[in-house]
Formats: structure tokens, C-alpha cells, sequence
């Protein structure tokens, strides 16, 4: 065990981004982990081509498909809890058992998102008109885009993986850069359990250049934030 390799995963590949990076540093003696990669704009708009066209591949499968594979990549998190909670304590200075407890918690949500993914219900709507039936039937929106904080490095980006990949939907997601290697880990168990090319993408930058970049895009439909109001605002502005 020790602490998880650190790339950006753009487009299914593990990669060195062209942006530079920065140290992450263990809390608790300030010794440098590793060096964390930072995506430059050019890794960034690979990255949104590639949940672009990895929407047309997950959207185009069945939630039951879906769901095997998450569920599956939950199963390698699972083999891999111990390993995954010293990184987890490592980078955040949360003690081991909470650590692993965590790590635990989170391959259930992204489990649970993978079961409602196959109950995305609609509904029937009574008609005006005698002998018209109005459906409504569910769709996922597109390519989202979602950030999340230092304190919690495997549930909070759980569930935004879980939510986007569960409803069918390509995510390209940011953590914070104090606490990378808990969400690489996952991304890395989801990708060896056979997530297709650029469904799920992980990138790591300058907050505030990172998200002005991508939240204009029209490519990116949906936006999930988890973080201070203050910068929420900002976000939503954008």
C-alpha cells in the first residue's frame, strides 16, 4: 500500500497534463505525497470531446448495462478499501477507520445511483381527447460538470458520479487538489471494470480557471457544486 498514483483521465487515458502542477501535501508532517498534474486548456477541451462523444456511447446503452459496470467497478473499490483509505488518510488526516469507513459508504451511493439508473421511471398523462395517451419518458441531459471539496475526498465526488453516470449522463469531474488520489482510485477501479471511453473524466487545475473554462461551454449541460456560497454564486453566474 501508500499513496495513489496521480494522472488527469481524459478520454479512458491516464496522462501527465500539459497545464504544470503542484505538491500534495500530507497534513499531518507537510511532506510532499506527489506531484499532482494540472490540465492545461487544451487537456480541458479534450476533455469536454471526449464526454461528448462517450454521452453518445452511455446514453446509448441500457441502465441495466449501466448499472453492471458501476456496480462492478464498486466491487474492485471494495477489494481495494484498505489501500483506498490510506490515501484517503494520507491527503486529509482523517483517521484510518473513518477513512475506510468512507471509502465503504461511497461505493454504496454510486451502488444505489446504479439501481435508480434502472428505475428512471415516466409517467402516463391523462389526455384531453379520448383515445390520445401523452408519455413522458426521462432522458439524460448530456456532458455535466461537476466540482467538489477537500473534506470529504470519496463521498462528495461520489455522488456526482454516481447521479451523472447512474442517470446516463458523461461527467467531467474536478476534485480539490489538496485531496486528488481517493477520487483517481475510484476513477481507476471504474475504468478497469470497463467504463467506456470518456464517460467519466478527471482533471485537476486552478479552481477558478478550471471552472470558468469549462461552465461556459455549450457542450457542458448540468453543473454540480459542492462548496462555499460565495463561490457558488460566482459559479452560478457563469
Amino acid at each position: 500500500m501508500g499513496y495513489e498514483p496521480l494522472d488527469l483521465f481524459i478520454n479512458g487515458q491516464w496522462r501527465k497534463g500539459a497545464g504544470g502542477g503542484e505538491a500534495v501535501l500530507n497534513p499531518a508532517n507537510e511532506q510532499t505525497l506527489a506531484e499532482l498534474p494540472h490540465a492545461s486548456e487544451a487537456d480541458l477541451d479534450e476533455a469536454v470531446g471526449a464526454a461528448v462523444e462517450g454521452f453518445k456511447v452511455w446514453s446509448a446503452m441500457s441502465p441495466f448495462e449501466r448499472c453492471a459496470i458501476m456496480r462492478k467497478g464498486m466491487e474492485i473499490v471494495r477489494s481495494r478499501a484498505d489501500a483506498i483509505a490510506e490515501t484517503l488518510t494520507l491527503e486529509e488526516g482523517k483517521p484510518f477507520g473513518e477513512a475506510k469507513g468512507e471509502v465503504l459508504v461511497s461505493a454504496d451511493i454510486i451502488d444505489w445511483y446504479a439501481d435508480e439508473g434502472c428505475r428512471t421511471y415516466g409517467r402516463v398523462i391523462p389526455s384531453r381527447q379520448a383515445g390520445v395517451r401523452h408519455i413522458v419518458q426521462r432522458e439524460p441531459i448530456g456532458v455535466c460538470a461537476a466540482f467538489t471539496p477537500w473534506n470529504f475526498p470519496a463521498l462528495t465526488p461520489a455522488r456526482k458520479i454516481g447521479g451523472a453516470l447512474g442517470s446516463g449522463c458523461s461527467l467531467i469531474l474536478k476534485p480539490s487538489e489538496e485531496t486528488p488520489g481517493t477520487v483517481v482510485a475510484f476513477a481507476r477501479a471504474l475504468d478497469e471494470a470497463g467504463l467506456p471511453k470518456g464517460v467519466l473524466n478527471v482533471v485537476f487545475g486552478v479552481p477558478s480557471v478550471v471552472s470558468s473554462y469549462l461552465i461556459p461551454r455549450e457542450e457542458v449541460r448540468k453543473v454540480s457544486f459542492t462548496g462555499s456560497t460565495a463561490v457558488g454564486k460566482q459559479l452560478a453566474q457563469m
